[in-house]
């Protein structure tokens, strides 16, 4: 009785102990699996919140991005509008230029002007440089009549023209082509007693040689080639002198 009475105790023991161990794997399997799935669900928890904090970053980049595309093209239409402005500056600038340009010719035709023509400088009367150049070209043309009248017309209307000397010139050339000696000779002595240092005296003591040639007067016209000669001898005045010089003697 007594060893059965053991032998019931001991199984009892033994499954009661049996029993503990196996609540205590029991407990022991449900804490890991609980840890686990704790922190599964604490890194899923992370990862959305890392996942938001990248997309909020990746929202305000995008919104930064905005912003610059849209400075930049603010900036663009700034630019085109200061290129805009600074080529109507420029282009009120070249008109304004151009307007007092012409002002100043239109002022000219009406006010007297001083300038200079071939050294000789002078105040030019409104017309005066229009009735120059008229009769300079009825030279020019051949039209030695007209040309004649125009030259002398400008002479006694403009005596003191800075035009003056070329008109002398002209008008003396003019007389001696139309066989005017006299009075060829008279205008080309006129400028070379006014104007001795003229850069036309050369041509025109070439001219007034050959008008006092063709006026019978050989000795005065041989003196004037040999002046000529020796005054301007690398002129090509002088060379045509000392041709016609050769053939006199």
């Amino acid at each position: 009785m007594s060893s059965l009475t053991t032998f019931h105790f001991k199984k009892i023991n033994f499954n009661s102990s049996l029993l503990a161990t196996c609540f205590a794997l029991v407990l022991s399997s449900f804490s890991l699996n609980a840890w686990a799935l704790f922190s599964d669900e604490d890194a899923r928890k992370a990862i959305v919140d890392l996942r938001k904090t990248v997309a909020g970053s990746q929202s305000v980049i995008l919104d930064l991005q905005s912003q610059v595309d849209k400075l930049k093209s603010e900036n663009a239409q700034l630019r085109g509008q200061i290129e805009g402005l600074q080529k109507q500056s420029d282009e009120l600038s070249a008109n304004q230029k151009a307007y007092y340009r012409d002002l100043d010719k239109r002022v000219g035709v009406f006010e007297p002007q001083t300038i200079q023509v071939e050294g000789v400088s002078g105040l030019v009367q409104p017309g005066e440089k229009a009735a120059y150049d008229e009769a300079l070209a009825s030279f020019q043309a051949s039209n030695l009549k007209k040309a004649n009248t125009e030259l002398s017309s400008f002479i006694n209307k403009y005596p003191s023209s800075p035009y003056l000397p070329l008109a002398l010139y002209w008008s003396g050339n003019t007389k001696y082509a139309l066989k005017d000696y006299p009075g060829a000779i008279t205008q080309l002595q006129t400028l070379m007693n006014k104007y001795p240092d003229h850069p036309r005296i050369p041509a025109a003591t070439l001219s007034l040689a050959n008008a006092q040639l063709e006026s019978g007067k050989k000795t005065l016209a041989k003196k004037l080639l040999t002046d000529l000669m020796a005054k301007y001898p690398d002129s090509d005045s002088a060379k045509e002198a000392k041709k016609i010089a050769a053939s006199l003697n």
